[in-house]
This record gives structure tokens, sequence and C-alpha cells, in this order.
């Protein structure tokens, strides 16, 4: 067996030194990526920002918003030559016990309406479509809708 599938995945607090490796996996996933600075105020603002890691590599990263009674997901993503691996559904399983854990009722996400796969894991996951909001994401031809999602706790 090979060394690093026997290396344990982490979960950890994502730090402003991780920023350089989380921009280049959010260039690699999306093609309308958040800023190095919304990452940075994310960490600053006490947000609860995670990373995926094993050894060395920076698999992916979460954010999750805290409110007193709700959660809000603001971004997840896992580096492409990682998806389809059950990392995803390892760091939405994080934020929802650590949502759990601060009393929250519910948890909240939006979604690319193309966004097909993530959707699905969402589904999953226990969350359901309540909501849409039109042209929420910009687009390559415009503009495209999120698909609000919501897990009751």
């Amino acid at each position: 067996m090979n060394m690093a599938a026997q290396q344990p995945i982490e979960i950890r607090p994502m730090q402003l030194s991780d920023l350089d490796r989380i921009i280049l996996i959010e260039r690699e996933i999306f093609l309308f990526p958040w800023s190095l600075g919304n990452f940075a105020d994310s960490i600053k603002t006490g947000y609860v920002c995670r990373v995926l890691q094993q050894t060395d590599t920076l698999m992916g990263y979460g954010i999750m918003m805290m409110s007193p009674e709700e959660a809000h997901i603001l971004t997840l993503g896992i580096a492409a030559n990682w998806q389809k691996k059950g990392l995803g559904k390892k760091m939405l399983q994080f934020f929802i016990q650590h949502a759990k854990e601060q009393s929250a009722k519910s948890i909240f996400l939006d979604v690319r309406e193309s966004n097909q796969g993530a959707a699905q894991l969402y589904k999953q996951m226990g969350f359901q479509h309540i909501a849409t909001r039109k042209g929420y994401y910009p687009a390559m031809c415009g503009r495209e809708d999120a698909l609000v999602m919501r897990l009751m706790l």
C-alpha cells in the first residue's frame, strides 16, 4: 500500500500562510474565484475557516459563518485531483458537527445551478433546495442562478 494513503487527513484551522495554496486551488476549480482578500478577511473576521490536509498536501478548504441560530457555508473547495474521493463530504460533516455544537438550528448554502455534482452531494447530506437566487453568480455569458439549500439540524 502506498504510504500517502496511510497518512491521516486532518481538518485544521486555516492560516494566512495557507492562502497562496488555497488561491491556487480556488483558481483551478472556479471560473470566478474568491480573491486573496476574501479569504484573509474571512480569517480575520473569525469565520470558521478550515483546510483539509494530508501531510504537506493541502487538498481543500471551507469557510462557514456562524450566527446565533444558523450557519452559512460561504465556500467549500476541493482540489481537482482530490475530487470525488469523499473529501467534500468530510468537510461538510465537519461543518455540520461544528454548527450543531454551536447550537445552530440550520445551515444554509448557495450552489450554482450548473454545479450538479455539489448539489447532489448536498442533497445526499440532507440539504433541501428551498429557493433560487436569480442571476446570483457571474457566468461566462451573463449570470447564473444560485440554488439556496438548507439543512435543518
